[in-house]
């Protein structure tokens, strides 16, 4: 059979439904035969860092394994951003490169380029891969596919990159005849104990679970749930945390970090054990000041890749190196005995009750409008519904103030964090699980750098609702520059050289239904109601004036006191749990 066939269905029998790249002349053989099949869709995505963060969307509602593919050159370097942002946030994906013919390859001469459109996509990439390799022999083919899905889903996932020369592509191979991968043999089981994990929540006072991007997966969301509810223990998120629980659950505090909301940054400054799974616990959830991040409480970080654990810069905690999944069964196999937290319990309440994300927006934000729009989001998402959140203002407006209900899902990118991601996400999501509403939040900014996603929603008639939040700026950065550079507003505004996007002349253009939700129309039920039934649509969500997300943290200060800071005497007396509540 052909080289290129064999691949397709390689990844067919994998679970693979989609395919997303870009076609060109060093990848048109897989193409074809991705065209060919009837098992297959090939999506072409009309920009190939698309295809890459598609795959990424597709990989996570779909479970399985995301694929992409791209030419060589131009086309290869396009999907950098995308496989990073794979690398960064643990997501499996295949990315196969084209590369030119071998024998036109330059390999070690001392020469920029020999072939044309030739790049050595490999030594580019490793930084920000879990393996990549150029398959230039035939007899490896087989050998180098099974080893990349083998890698791209053990341990700690991620991308592999397979860069394949267009004669390795046209050959007529036998795969039986080809040798194959064998997955190394090694005990997985981790070896870890849990006694000074029970010994520490049996004897807490005020105990919290931080649950991060590792908690994302339905096996480890079901043991997570039954530890839960047999603990009733507080919890909250991290950014990548959001949606794993069901945040109805009454001891849900909130999310933590530097866009925190303020409920739950006061709430963990005052545990006494906290058990952190899944999450790397970064500066973007402890703040800068590593020494004021819980200096008097036990943190028990749980965590599989080992790297994370042994580099951290915060060096108290105990370190458990162990898979999400493993650690909860053994910990709800062990009966643990823990308090029932009455007054840490009531304490939480009363910051949820004083300090939440909607009396934050009544007392600090002036411009009230982003967060009326999350809320319109907010009223019209249904369980199983899924959110993707693009980068800046849009991201925190949405990760303050959506309320993730069962089966929900929230994806953004935590660890890359580029503009432009909130669109193909959601078209890889919906074409992984067609039945689920995704309601893909991006900025005008986001909006123009991932415009080329536009006409795939339209062609397709994807099940995504488009919310464009249109401030006329970007921001995010706005907001820096006004906290640090004398509101000089160099390339975020008209006035410092940024131009926002007609949003409506350019949703026409690619076909997309168009509405626009602003200051005026917010309450009108006839408009909610169109935008409710229908399935593929663009809603410019526009905002006037100043924009803000709030609460923020600044750097070099502790986590519980972000921006704008409390009254002095009110956040003291707010902190203070052992006068209030009588806690030891």
């Amino acid at each position: 059979m052909k080289s290129s066939d064999y691949i397709i269905n390689f990844f067919v029998d994998r679970g693979v439904g989609t395919i997303f790249g870009y076609i060109g002349g060093m990848i048109t053989h897989l193409v074809d035969s991705a065209d060919k099949n009837p098992n297959v869709r090939f999506v072409q995505t009309y920009h190939e860092q698309s295809a890459a963060m598609a795959a990424e969307g597709y990989a996570i509602e779909s479970g399985k394994l995301g694929v992409a593919m791209s030419t060589s050159g131009p086309g290869a370097t396009n999907m950098i951003t995308g496989i990073a942002d794979a690398y960064f946030d643990s997501i499996p994906v295949v990315y196969i490169t084209g590369q030119v013919n071998s024998y036109e390859y330059k390999y070690d001469k001392p020469i920029r380029q020999q072939g044309f459109q030739e790049t050595d996509i490999v030594a580019m990439v490793r930084p920000i891969t879990k393996y990549a390799v150029l398959v230039d022999h035939i007899d490896d083919l087989r050998y180098e596919l099974e080893k990349a899905v083998y890698i791209a889903n053990s341990g700690r996932k991620g991308p592999v990159v397979i860069d394949l020369p267009m004669n390795i592509q046209r050959q007529e191979i036998d795969p039986e005849t080809m040798r194959s991968f064998e997955a190394p043999f090694h005990d997985t089981t981790f070896q870890f104990d849990i006694r000074e994990t029970e010994e520490s929540l049996c004897k807490a006072e005020r105990p919290m679970l931080l649950l991060g991007g590792g908690c994302q997966h339905p096996i480890v969301m079901a043991e997570l749930d039954k530890f839960i509810q047999t603990t009733q223990i507080p919890v909250v998120t991290s950014l990548m945390g959001r949606g794993v629980i069901d945040e109805t659950y009454p001891h849900y505090v909130g999310m933590v970090g530097s866009y925190g909301n303020r409920c739950a940054n006061m709430a963990i400054a005052n545990v006494d054990v906290l058990l952190v799974l899944g999450s790397r616990l970064d500066t973007r959830q402890t703040g800068t000041m590593i020494d004021s991040f819980l200096p008097n409480a036990k943190i028990i970080h749980v965590d599989i890749d080992n790297n994370e654990l042994e580099c951290h810069r915060i060096n108290r905690q105990i370190k458990i190196h162990a898979e999400v999944f493993d650690f909860l069964q053994v910990l709800n196999k062990s009966n643990i005995q823990t308090g029932d937290f009455i007054s840490w319990k009531e304490y939480l309440k009363y910051l949820k009750i004083n300090y939440n994300q909607d009396k934050e927006i009544e007392r600090f934000v002036e411009n009230k409008m982003p967060y009326h729009c999350m809320n319109y989001i907010n009223r019209m998402m249904k369980e199983g519904d899924i959110v993707t959140t693009d980068v800046g203002q849009n991201q925190m407006w949405a990760a303050q103030t959506i309320q993730l209900k069962k089966g929900q899902k929230y994806l953004t990118s935590g660890g890359l964090a580029p503009m432009g991601y909130a669109m193909p996400s959601a078209i890889g999501c919906a074409f992984a699980n067609p039945s689920k509403t995704v309601y893909s939040i991006t900025g005008d900014g986001g909006f123009h750098m991932a415009i080329q996603s536009l006409p795939l929603m339209s062609q397709y008639g994807l099940n995504i609702k488009l919310c464009v939040l249109n401030n006329g700026a970007l921001g995010m950065i706005t907001q820096f520059q006004h906290l640090y550079f004398d509101n000089r507003l160099a390339g975020t505004v008209p006035a410092g050289g940024y131009m926002a996007p007609n949003i409506k002349v350019l949703a026409e253009a690619y076909g997309m239904k168009y509405f626009l939700v602003d200051k005026n129309n917010i309450n009108n039920e006839e408009l909610y109601s169109q935008i409710e039934s229908t399935q593929t649509c663009l809603i410019e969500m526009k905002m006037e004036g100043l924009t803000t997300v709030c609460p923020k943290l600044e750097y070099n200060k502790p986590i519980s006191m972000p921006i704008p800071l409390l009254d002095e005497d009110e956040y003291k007396r707010a902190m203070d749990i052992k006068i209030c509540f009588g806690l030891s």
